[in-house]
Order: structure tokens, then sequence, then C-alpha cells
């Protein structure tokens, strides 16, 4: 039996998983969804890693002892979070989920930056014929493919909160310290395949597994999802 360790994007909540949980648990597993400070801007990965380590006490895990095969998993802008928390509960691996794949201290605001993924969704928005405009459609960008019930459901969760000065925190950590599976969403519109794909190669040498799914695939796709993390 492994534990996963799951980490949500921006906005910070573990909710985001709900839909992943039980597809885990019904495979033989056991799966922590993760809540982090992100509406506190005095909170840096180190802080959002100390947050993960308690819940993850808080639910039986026993890190100390090692008593669990613990995998940690990050959806997008956990990305930055997953290394360090990583290393601290002495994971076995890492998967990352239509994840920004940062380098040893770099920052959100860097990766954004110099990454290409800015590009690489303006392109695909392009050749499907639709118009961006300034700030993200979440509709149009994140929702597109999530069921009409679970769409409600994440409205009635109201909006989460996610503090700007994150995206000038750099993610302490040296070197992975665990083996990466990078999980990209066919239908991501946010950072496109096209763009994740050669990217994963690019900064950890993996071939992504693609499934089926947008931005938010743990709310379209989380069968999918469980059989990929396995």
């Amino acid at each position: 039996m492994a534990t996963f360790a799951l980490v949500p994007g921006a906005g910070g909540s573990g909710w985001y998983w709900h839909r992943v949980v039980p597809e885990l648990e019904r495979r033989g597993h056991r799966a922590v969804a993760l809540d982090l400070p992100s509406g506190d801007p005095a909170a840096d990965f180190p802080a959002y890693t100390d947050a993960c380590v308690r819940q993850l006490r808080n639910a039986g895990v026993d890190i100390a002892a090692g008593d669990a095969d613990i995998v940690v998993v990050a959806q997008s802008l956990g990305g930055f979070t997953a290394p360090v928390l990583a290393e601290r509960v002495r994971a076995a691996r890492i998967v990352l989920v239509n994840a920004m794949i940062p380098l040893p201290h770099e920052t959100p605001g860097h990766w954004f930056g110099h990454s290409g993924a800015g590009q690489a969704r303006r392109a695909l928005a392009a050749a499907e014929g639709r118009e961006l405009g300034d700030d993200i459609d979440e509709m149009q960008e994140f929702f597109h493919d999530v069921p009409d019930d679970v769409v409600e459901e994440a409205m009635r969760q109201g909006e989460p909160e996610q503090s700007d000065a994150i995206m000038d925190c750099a993610t302490p950590f040296d070197v992975w310290p665990a083996p990466v599976t990078v999980v990209t969403g066919r239908d991501d519109r946010l950072f496109p395949r096209d763009f994740q794909v050669p990217f994963a190669k690019e900064r950890l040498g993996v071939d992504a597994v693609v499934v089926p799914g947008g931005h938010l695939a743990a709310l379209s796709q989380p069968a999918a999802l469980a059989d990929a993390f396995l």
C-alpha cells in the first residue's frame, strides 16, 4: 500500500483531489488531500511544506518511522512544493500532473517568464479559434471538460485565495530527491500537451504519460489519473 500525498495547485485547496481520493482507495492505497496556506502572503514553499507535513501526520502517516511508501503528487503550481515536500518525507516517488517543473531555486515568476508556457497557450488558442483576454477565462481554460455537477460544486467552494507573493519565492531544493513521473492532460489549455511533453524531456529527461483531460484532470478524469499514478 502506498500513501499518496496530494498537493494542489494555485489556491491551495485539497478539495481539488476529492474525486481522485476514492479512486486510489478503491485500488488499495491511502490518499491524503492537502491544503496549502496559499492566501498568506508570508507563506513560502517551506511554509507550504510544513503545512503538508502537519496534515500527513494528523492523517496518521508516521513519517519519522518511515511506515509508508509515500508518493508526492502535485498539480500545476504544486510542482514547486513537490521536491521540497518529497525530500522532507523521504518520498519514494514524485508525480507531477499538468505541473510547473522548476529548476532548483527557481521562482514561479521566473518559470512563467522563461518556460515558454505562455506562448504555447496562445498558440493553442489561435489554432483552436479561441480568443484570449487579458485575464484567464476559468470556464474556457480550466473547466471546459469538467462535468457540470462538479463545476457547480466548485463554484460553491468559492474563489480560492492565492497570494501573488509566492511568485517571487524560490523553491529551496538542489536536486530532485526521488524519481519523477510526469502526467500530462491531453486537452490542457493552460499548459498545452505540445508544451508539456518536450518540457518534461528537457528538464527531467522523462517521457510524459499522456492522459485524457484538461488542466483540472483530477476533476474531469479521476479514474484515468489514478491509473496513471500507479
